[in-house]
């Protein structure tokens, strides 16, 4: 493992928890309600990882075939907040090894956060659903600060609130938007292959690692990336 390396900033959606069959669930009763096509589960994982207000409008755009407006997205996003508020984990599900890595992660002494584009109201209850709130020592949601991935500023607010050098803290997750912020914050990133980034090759936005599963972490780590 590098020498210099601290803590590990992670992303959710894609990363840790396949959370994409409870927000087609949430994305569908929310159209539904409005008089609006359905969308399959594919289509909602091609949609997601922008954060919710994202996803609602690709998914309404697409059943009303033009572009949404925004009085009829604030109408919309009350009914699928409430609705993914209330279905968080039936049918999503952890990826396989997260909690055994993550504990052996902590184990060598890093620190380890959640930087998410999801909405913070619904990322603490998803973490403490799948047992995952204690590993982590602080936890961004989508809306936590001004901006959010890809843009740098919630892995530059990491850095300084461990007060850590760009080389102690490393970005994983599965989508360009993880590896992009992490570039444009200057640091490095590991992209995992199994999740959601839009049908695209992770390793084509550059990562300094390339993942095919959540423990794989480790021996990159241990070989020094």
């Amino acid at each position: 493992m590098s020498q210099r390396l601290k803590a590990i900033a992670f992303d959710l959606d894609g990363t840790l928890v396949d959370s994409v069959p409870d927000l087609a669930a949430a994305t569908n009763c929310t159209l539904s309600q409005l008089g609006l096509k359905t969308c399959s589960e594919h289509e909602v994982r091609t949609w997601v990882g922008n954060g919710a207000r994202v996803l609602l409008t690709r998914a309404m755009s697409h059943a009303l075939a033009r572009e949404v407006s925004e009085a009829e997205l604030n109408a919309a996003m009350p009914v699928f907040f409430d609705f993914y508020e209330q279905h968080l984990e039936r049918h999503s599900r952890l990826y396989p090894d997260v909690i055994e890595t993550l504990t052996a992660l902590r184990q060598r002494g890093l620190k380890l956060a959640v930087v998410t584009n999801k909405p913070h109201r619904f990322t603490l209850p998803l973490l403490r659903a799948f047992g995952l709130d204690e590993l982590f020592e602080l936890v961004l949601g989508g809306d936590s600060l001004a901006k959010m991935k890809p843009d740098p500023l919630p892995l530059e607010h990491v850095r300084a609130h461990w007060s850590l050098e760009k080389d102690e803290l490393l970005m994983v997750g599965d989508s360009r938007n993880d590896i992009l912020a992490a570039k444009a914050a200057g640091i490095a990133s590991f992209g995992l292959t199994y999740g959601y980034n839009y049908g695209e090759d992770i390793g084509l936005c550059g990562p300094e690692a390339v993942c095919n599963s959540f423990t794989e972490i480790l021996s990159r780590l241990d070989a020094g990336y």
